[in-house]
């Protein structure tokens, strides 16, 4: 399955590991919610990174105690009209400032990639290589938004308002 990160296609180095599985100690892999929350301490024991997927119909004040110590959350989304990773996203990212990558998993449809990209998602799992390739232009084609989100973008009129100081401060 292709990986978008960063406006590119890469491998994908996290590697899904059953919950019935032994974890390796090193190497970079994705568990599960239950696993994760069944043995929270098996995190800390390991020396690579950690990635945990997460179901849309979880509470994410459950993730929160955990956030610095996973590389990757992958947020799913069951079908294309189940928007509830939407905001899992944004509170990940506004509230509790999760710095991490923040993967969109499941239904990942191109029409709504952007909007992907303004709710907080750095990384998609698409299904089709064709699909990918779209993804990663798509990302270098807007620069400017109107609302401001957890996308850390700079909004229309903070542009506008840095533009005005430079041209007043003579820059």
């Amino acid at each position: 399955m292709p990986l978008v990160r960063g406006g590119k296609i890469t491998d994908d180095a996290f590697v899904h590991v059953a919950d019935d599985a032994p974890l390796p100690d090193d190497g970079a892999i994705l568990i599960s919610a239950a696993r994760l929350l069944g043995d929270p301490e098996a995190i800390s024991r390991r020396l690579g990174k950690t990635g945990v997927v997460w179901p849309n119909n979880r509470d994410v004040d459950d993730l929160v105690p955990y956030l610095d110590r996973l590389a990757v959350v992958a947020l799913v989304f069951p079908t294309f009209r189940d928007g509830r990773a939407y905001s899992q996203a944004r509170l990940l990212r506004e509230r509790f400032l999760y710095r991490g990558e923040l993967r969109a998993a499941g239904q990942v449809l191109r029409d709504q990639f952007v909007f992907m990209l303004r709710a907080g998602f750095d990384a998609f799992e698409v299904k089709k290589l064709a699909d990918a390739e779209v993804f990663a232009q798509t990302t270098s084609r807007y620069s400017v938004f109107y609302q401001p989100t957890g996308d850390g973008r700079v909004t229309a009129l903070n542009r506008r308002m840095q533009l005005r100081h430079s041209e007043s401060a003579g820059l």
